[in-house]
């Protein structure tokens, strides 16, 4: 068997990323006018000056791209009426308005380029446009670097939904062909997404006899991903890099996420990824790199947490679950399907992978496993079949892999220590 080396380090990249940060934005402001989509609304993104096909962007609020300052975001001091949200979620109305939206309300592609260090990309085609085949829209990313420290920083609010949410109906046979919501990473193009989130906000509430309770509430806005999609969202691209900076979730979406192509990079605070439909949500991998690592800043989080189906038909995954909480590198509530690709998930507590699917090893240790040391992977005659580096402490470690063997009595090994035998 060819020996493989599997070293995952998303914490290194991710901090390469933000110390680098000058340099990213410089090689980005370098690129940012040439345009590598045909017929792609171009915009140029900048802290000064926003551009739309060579134009200063518009402030019409009837135009197909605008900009405004109207962020959604949690209101600091409003009492427990407003909202779900603690003192830690809460922002100023000038924290709010030191971003600009730049909102798309048009069907169309839309090649996006630039730095905005206090912004968010909306999209909104309106009510209707859930039913309409028609409200499609891809974000073209090209060297983007873009910041909101009080929402998500893309934010796909009304755009048509090709999936269902009926449980009745529900399948992890998912097909996103025609998603109205769409990110493509345009080849040999660096993109950094740096964002928030928002708690839950009341559309109305009841509060007990005393005032001191919410007995009762609807919701009117919460978005829990630094990338927040309320319809079902697809990424593709070749090469491609999208990194993704987290205050809480990474990459969430309200049914499904398909994932075609290019590199995705996630160091988040809660989920790497979260879709979270129940018994409904589909997270499905076919293509691509995917290198997720929970940091622990909010002292949880998978590294994929689906609430529906978890199936990965091609292209490499890399979870990191949070090292300090009962959380998985890969979790789903209604099964994990491995049918192709490669798969490396660490954390403290597993679900089960389906039977009948591509092999997979999982490897446990009591004592707990350290993030940053490497160990090896070894078959049932002692030759080595990988090593492998997380970036968290760990318990559970899951492997998938098409060369693995049904009947591998695999061990895992810290130098000449055995510590874990597969299962």
């Amino acid at each position: 068997m060819k020996k493989r080396s599997i070293i995952v380090a998303a914490f290194v990249g991710i901090s390469l990323v933000m110390s680098g940060c000058q340099k990213s934005e410089e090689h980005t402001q370098d690129k940012v006018s040439s345009s590598a989509i045909e017929g792609a609304v171009q915009i140029v993104l900048s802290d000064e000056q926003i551009l739309v096909d060579g134009d200063v962007i518009s402030v019409d609020e009837d135009a197909a791209v605008y900009a405004a300052k109207d962020i959604i975001f949690y209101l600091a001091d409003q009492g427990i009426s407003y909202g779900e949200g603690t003192k830690a979620d809460e922002h100023t109305q000038a924290e709010a308005d030191a971003h600009t939206v730049v909102h798309i309300t048009e069907p169309g592609t839309y090649e996006i380029s630039g730095i905005l260090s206090a912004g968010q990309i909306l999209v909104d085609l309106g009510d209707g446009a859930k039913k309409d085949e028609e409200a499609v829209v891809t974000l073209a990313l090209n060297n983007v670097n873009l910041s909101c420290n009080v929402a998500p920083a893309i934010l796909f609010l009304n755009v048509y939904e090709c999936g269902s949410n009926d449980k009745e109906e529900a399948s992890m046979d998912v097909d996103l062909t025609a998603a109205g919501a769409n990110i493509r990473l345009v080849d040999d193009s660096v993109n950094h997404i740096t964002g928030s989130y928002v708690a839950k906000i009341y559309k109305s509430c009841e509060l007990s006899e005393d005032g001191t309770e919410v007995i009762d509430s609807k919701k009117l806005w919460k978005f829990d991903g630094a990338v927040y999609s309320r319809r079902s969202l697809k990424i593709y691209g070749d090469t491609g890099i999208l990194n993704i900076a987290a205050a809480n979730e990474g990459l969430s979406t309200e049914l499904h996420l398909m994932i075609d192509g290019g590199s995705i990079h996630i160091d988040s605070g809660n989920d790497g990824i979260n879709v979270n439909e129940n018994k409904v949500s589909v997270f499905m991998m076919n293509g691509g790199n995917l290198d997720i690592r929970v940091n622990g800043s909010t002292g949880e989080g998978d590294g994929i947490d689906s609430n529906g189906w978890l199936v990965v038909n091609g292209g490499k995954i890399s979870a990191s679950a949070c090292g300090t909480s009962m959380d998985s590198g890969v979790d789903s509530e209604l099964g994990i399907h491995i049918n192709g690709g490669t798969v490396v998930a660490s954390g403290n507590m597993m679900d089960r992978v389906e039977k009948g699917g591509q092999p997979h090893i999982a490897f446990e240790s009591r004592e707990g496993l350290k993030g940053g040391e490497i160990y090896t992977i070894k078959d049932k005659e002692g030759n080595q079949v990988t090593e492998v580096v997380r970036a968290n402490d760990y318990q559970i470690l899951l492997v998938s892999m098409d060369d693995l063997t049904e009947d591998g009595n695999y061990t895992l090994w810290s130098k000449d220590i055995k510590v874990a035998d597969g299962k």
